[in-house]
């Protein structure tokens, strides 16, 4: 299509919204279709048979589309990345991200297929993340039913391994993020219709405690108890948290072999939550000296940090968050910001210094559950959102 110059004067809220509306009954069929391809993390067919979807589609769109391989990450193989760009006559250039897997094993789509009940979609990943990746593709094909070209470059990226952690897909996303002027991470919207403008960064904790074995019986006082030591460092692992601001979890003890032996060894993992990265640091740091003082003589521990991922902080989405509301305001649409302690792959963008919106998809719930749901009348306010914020941030 040849684009107008002027085309940023068709994108009036009511224009944008006209267009979502249209597409609607699209999406709800394209939806049904990636609901119904089972694509756990784990299950890396599944995921590229979803990327092969997406990757013909923006190719359809105009887009130049790219599906780098990512890395064996310990022995195990995981989707494609799926890249797609659209050159624009502006300067700026913006990101939309989501993510392809889902945290169902495989026959999930089979058991629970996608169905409609009472205006909500149901089915594995419907909102997290397939929800939100479809509106991504129909926030482009809005812009280009309009004639918006503005931008300078539109990125579309869509990752294989988010619910995991993103070992194998993190360095090519946050490669398709460099030099870019604002990232839109394509989560679902909490149920109220509140962005995410702040999320906590997290980082797993694993201690080995080491002591010494004696009969229980005969000789205990030759023994170090390692679980004693265990024991003594999970309720000061938790005494560190501070009024939810930060969170420690020790999710995993385990200590000893037998009940007639004092127990040689324990191991203690968990995580350990905050909103900035300076009480992230703060409190690893206090566990780490904690876990070098231990308490029971002739008993050592080690204490090792394990996939630190930083905080969303809301200094990140401060300035596309009121840029969202002017656009939502312009539409009629409330909307406000809320904070969450879960992460996604919009941390690692903000950590590069790229200023991020999260949860701009639909409006879903109980995600990783077997009720996981999207609010379908949701889905039109929500393209016609992202692609008006994507107007505004190429206006500047």
């Amino acid at each position: 299509m040849l684009f107008r110059t002027d085309a940023a004067a068709s994108a009036s809220a009511e224009a944008l919204r006209a267009h979502a509306d249209d597409q609607l009954s699209q999406y709800r069929h394209e939806l049904a279709h990636l609901v119904g391809i089972d694509s756990g993390s784990y299950s890396p067919d599944g995921v590229d048979a979803v990327g092969a979807w997406c990757a013909a589609r923006l190719a359809a769109a105009g887009f130049a589309v790219e599906t780098p391989p990512t890395p064996v990450v310990d022995g195990r193989r995981f989707g494609r990345v799926v890249v797609g760009r659209r050159l624009g006559t502006g300067t700026r250039r913006i990101l939309l991200f989501a993510h392809m897997d889902t945290v169902f094993a495989d026959g999930t789509a089979a058991l629970r297929p996608y169905r409609e009940v009472g205006g909500r979609a149901y089915g594995p990943g419907v909102s997290d993340d397939k929800g939100g990746l479809l509106a991504g593709i129909h926030a482009a094909d809005v812009l280009d039913r309009i004639g918006y070209a503005g931008y300078g470059e539109l990125i579309l990226a869509f990752t294989p391994d988010e619910e995991v952690g993103a070992p194998a897909s993190g360095e090519l996303l946050r490669a398709a993020a460099t030099g870019v002027d604002a990232a839109l991470c394509l989560e679902c919207a909490r149920e109220n219709g509140d962005v995410v403008v702040a999320r906590k960064g997290v980082a797993d904790v694993h201690v080995d405690v080491s002591g010494r074995a004696a009969h229980a019986g005969v000789e205990p006082e030759r023994g170090a108890d390692a679980a004693v030591e265990a024991a003594r460092l999970l309720l000061d692992a938790h005494a560190l948290a501070c009024d939810g601001d930060v969170t420690v979890n020790i999710g995993v003890v385990a200590a000893g072999e037998r009940p007639n032996i004092v127990p040689a060894v324990a191991t203690l993992r968990g995580e350990v939550r905050a909103w900035t990265a300076a009480a992230l640091e703060r409190t690893l740091h206090a566990l780490e000296r904690r876990v070098e003082a231990t308490t029971v003589p002739g008993v050592g521990a080690t204490f090792r940090r394990e996939a630190l991922c930083p905080p969303l902080e809301a200094t990140d989405t401060a300035v596309l968050f009121q840029a969202a509301r002017a656009v939502a305001a312009d539409g009629g649409w409330p909307l406000g910001g809320a904070a969450t302690g879960g992460v996604s792959d919009a941390n690692f963008i903000a950590a590069l210094g790229v200023p991020v919106l999260d949860g701009l998809g639909p409006i879903g719930g109980d995600d990783h559950s077997p009720t996981e749901w999207l609010d379908l009348a949701s889905v039109p306010e929500r393209v016609a959102l992202l692609a008006g914020l994507v107007v505004r941030i190429a206006e500047g």
